[in-house]
């Protein structure tokens, strides 16, 4: 029963690790597209969502049958529960990859994204914490976790800039208003982005508590 359970165990771990590869390469690729205004390659990553959403159904199936067939001890409870949990955030940044594409297209030719430096950073700090956050998982990182959740404020701080310099550019250029409103939202999908990465973080340190607590014995 153990080996099976086993065997199950890293299927998971299997398809975590190909999820959380995936979503990262959805954002990376949203993030050029919405830099090289290229709305070929951001309908192919709007078409690509509906892989992640399977590899979600995929997992909670997985982890429902662990959870009804298997009778897990409290470890691998945590294990189990933490995946489920994590694989909700990673479907939500796929949807965020989704969103980021979709205004790529709605901005077209017209878009002034590369005038707006903070959005730019936004899109490089929470690119670090989603992969820091995957390999935290893949790697049983407690301190790489922690890592990414105190990131997180850098993200924040610079959504806050974000919004200062599009409220800027609205005071100062009342037309280009549609087009500001457009790219406060492309920076408030980046900040959730980083919140999502934060909760992956938390639920891996959630699933390894139960070995820190055993190793401080």
């Amino acid at each position: 029963m153990r080996s099976k359970f086993d065997e199950q165990l890293l299927e998971l771990n299997k398809e975590m690790i190909e999820m959380g590869n995936k979503i990262i390469l959805s954002i990376k690729n949203a993030i050029e597209a919405l830099v090289a205004r290229d709305e070929n390659m951001a309908k192919a990553i709007m078409e690509s969502d509906a892989e992640v959403d399977h590899l979600q159904k995929k997992i909670e199936g997985i982890c429902f049958n662990l959870l009804i067939q298997q009778q897990p001890v409290a470890r691998d409870l945590r294990t189990v529960t933490a995946a489920m949990k994590m694989v909700t955030d990673m479907e939500r940044i796929g949807d965020h990859a989704a969103d980021i594409s979709e205004m790529t297209i709605l901005m077209g030719q017209n878009s002034q994204i590369d005038k707006f430096e903070h959005i730019s950073q936004m899109a490089t700090e929470t690119m670090i914490m989603l992969n820091h956050s995957i390999e935290a998982y893949v790697e049983k990182n407690v301190i790489k976790a922690k890592e990414v959740i105190e990131h997180d404020d850098i993200v924040d701080d610079l959504f806050v800039e974000a919004k200062k310099d599009v409220i800027e550019l609205i005071l100062n250029s009342p037309s280009e208003g549609e087009g500001a409103t457009d790219i406060l939202m492309i920076a408030k999908y980046f900040e959730r982005i980083g919140d999502h990465a934060t909760n992956i973080a938390e639920w891996v340190i959630y699933s390894l508590k139960q070995k820190e607590d055993e190793d401080e014995v």
